[in-house]
């Protein structure tokens, strides 16, 4: 490599899930987590995190999801990867989203690197200063589109 030449990125893999529910008036809620480290410190977040090697992106938000919340999802739906290299303030992260519905409200039990899990309104969280970390406001405006258009 010649001098000027800069070296090669590391990226880290994460996986995210938009897990959504309806309470018994029909309001649309979403799972969120209550972060417990920095970055991010004492803001909401999607449940999710690191991909471990050898370890499927959806397999790792299954993980996540279970380890963060007590919650499982049946089915995980692709949204999109999300690699804005500004996503994450640690350094370059490229995180894999996926989507789930559950019925009802289930009770999480927040865990691992949550320090709270709760079920907020979707239109709460979609407001402009609600204290999400990340991009997980984006990623849960495009699972929003991509949930809304499966079910049609």
């Amino acid at each position: 490599m010649a001098e000027t030449e800069t070296p090669p990125e590391t990226a880290r893999l994460t996986a995210d899930v938009v897990l959504f529910s309806r309470d018994d008036t029909g309001t649309a809620h979403v799972l969120l987590i209550k972060r417990r480290w920095d970055p991010y410190e004492g803001h909401w977040a999607l449940p999710g995190g690191h991909v471990d090697q050898g370890e499927q992106t959806e397999d790792a938000a299954r993980r996540e999801l279970l380890e963060e919340t007590g919650l499982n999802a049946k089915r995980l739906d692709y949204i999109d990867a999300y690699a804005t290299p500004d996503r994450d303030p640690r350094g370059r992260y490229a995180t894999f989203a996926y989507v789930a519905e559950t019925d009802g409200l289930p009770t999480p039990t927040a865990a691992d690197d949550a320090a709270e899990a709760r079920w907020i309104p979707v239109h709460d969280v979609l407001a402009d200063g609600y204290p999400l970390a990340f991009d997980h406001r984006q990623i849960i405006r495009d699972a929003l589109a991509k949930h809304t258009s499966k079910n049609r």
